[in-house]
């Protein structure tokens, strides 16, 4: 016989806060959304629970328990059944998120593929996919390769111009021809013409190369990626080729970060604090002209005492200190790839789960799941930089490329 919903909520909390229970929270929760779907399932009825009634249309039988993840902790969730038809409380078990259901999904083709290890056997345990058919596996990666196709091939126009933009590759292991190889996921964010940042495009390639990197420039351009002024990323040489190749308009930012782990390369090891300190310095200062002048004693301190490290400054100088053609307010935001590898370790603690794909449309599933998710919640969140900044960003003239920008200044939106 299943319970009466019906229940006293003061009585309730009384009871919780008299014993002082450090699960109240988790408790009190439970609680009420299980009172609350009892009284839903009701509705579904037409009738309360024992009641008898002429506008009955079906009968309770029994639940089904599920696990709700909740701020407060996991609760057990019990699901009213019905002798006849269906209940299903979809304003609160929400179907899985795009990346949540891609890693279920990954995980069960690593599992029935049969390149599960110890570990994927416990993954799968965890996830309660023991029980899933081939067949189900195959419903649920074609309902989010779907999903994904269209954000991964979605048009860019309307929402430009992107007036910077970062790239950056991911190295995944995927199993092909029977052995594991190494597969690189090209990825691109860019900040779009309402000031917020949003993933671009997704590519999977054997390896980083300039042929790799062009075919993914060029893609975002035929799908409307245009007035782009600047593009952080690492010195890989076959990207910034192919950035060059694809957007000459825009200027290359070399990432700070990658930067100073170069130099360290060829820095020695006792004189690297003073020199990664006077590096540091650098972009401390308050303005463009103060900048170069701190790269100029920089230079002028290693010159004699470290003329190859001197050479490696000299010869990174235009790009590593690109950011600033543009106002201040935006330095931080453009001088490294920071905020991508925040992205990154997003992305890693999702695919980490998996260990070795079992082929690379599994990676595009996932990541692109992630990223697809990220982007809306980029969207969804305030401004990464304000629409009049970004409009003196894009009246500021830029060196080398032979085209000055003639947009008119954004209207001011709330």
């Amino acid at each position: 016989m299943t319970a009466p919903h019906i229940v006293d909520p003061a009585r309730v909390l009384g009871n919780l806060l008299s014993d002082a229970s450090p699960d109240m929270m988790r408790s009190l929760l439970q609680t009420m959304i299980n009172a609350l779907l009892s009284a839903d399932a009701d509705a579904v009825c037409g009738a309360e629970w024992g009641q008898p009634s002429a506008d009955r249309v079906a009968q309770r039988n029994g639940y089904r328990h599920r696990p709700l993840d909740t701020r407060a902790g996991t609760i057990d969730v019990a699901v009213p059944k019905l002798r006849s038809g269906t209940y299903f409380p979809e304003w609160l078990l929400e179907r899985r998120k795009r990346a949540e259901s891609a890693l279920i999904t990954v995980i069960a083709d690593c599992y029935l593929a049969g390149v599960s290890t110890r570990r994927m056997d416990k993954l799968v345990k965890t996830l309660g996919i023991d029980g899933l058919s081939k067949s189900q596996v195959s419903r649920m990666a074609a309902d989010l390769d779907e999903a994904v196709a269209a954000f991964r091939h979605r048009p860019l126009d309307e929402a430009g111009p992107f007036t910077f933009v970062a790239a950056d590759a991911l190295t995944m292991k995927v199993r092909e021809g029977g052995r594991v190889i190494n597969a690189v996921c090209l990825v691109a964010t860019g900040v779009n013409g309402d000031g917020h940042r949003e993933v671009l495009g997704l590519q999977v390639a054997t390896s980083e190369t300039k042929s790799a990197w062009n075919t993914f420039l060029a893609d975002l351009v035929a799908r409307g990626l245009a007035g782009v002024r600047l593009v952080t990323s690492d010195a890989h040489a076959g990207l910034v080729e192919a950035i060059a190749a694809n957007l000459p308009g825009a200027v290359w930012q070399r990432c700070r970060t990658h930067y100073a782990a170069n130099l360290m390369a060829v820095t020695p090891k006792a004189l690297w604090p003073v020199v990664k300190s006077m590096l540091h310095s650098v972009y401390d200062q308050p303005d463009a002209a103060s900048v170069h002048a701190q790269f100029d004693r920089l230079l002028d301190y290693t010159s004699d005492k470290l003329p190859a490290v001197a050479d490696h400054l000299e010869a990174a100088r235009d790009d590593l200190l690109a950011f600033t053609t543009f106002p201040k307010d935006v330095w931080t935001q453009i001088w490294s790839n920071n905020p991508a590898e925040r992205l990154n370790k997003e992305i890693r603690r999702r695919t980490d789960a998996v260990g070795i794909f079992p082929n690379r449309d599994a990676i595009i599933r996932l990541v692109g799941a992630v990223l697809a998710e990220q982007t809306d919640e980029w969207a969804e969140g305030r401004r990464y930089l304000g629409l009049e900044i970004l409009a003196r960003c894009r009246l500021t003239p830029v060196p080398n490329t032979g085209i000055e920008e003639v947009t008119e200044p954004y209207a001011l939106t709330a």
